[in-house]
């Protein structure tokens, strides 16, 4: 058995989502679910979104994704 955590697929959103006035929705649901998820602009990443209650879980872990 493997005693690794299973990995899941983050999922994604076009910023063409965002353009179409999905910002709060999407954003909520990230938040509510605890997730985070892909900005794509024409089939390509381009931003990751995650939660705050994520973000501050890296921070406490003494990751700070802001220098990288």
């Amino acid at each position: 058995m493997d005693d690794k955590a299973e990995k899941t697929t983050m999922c994604f959103y076009n910023m063409s989502d965002f353009l179409r006035g999905q910002s709060s929705k999407i954003i909520t649901k990230l938040s509510e679910e605890d997730e985070a998820a892909f900005v794509l602009k024409n089939g390509r990443p381009m931003a990751v979104l995650i939660s705050i209650d994520r973000y501050e879980r890296l921070m406490k872990a003494g990751i700070d994704i802001t220098e990288y």
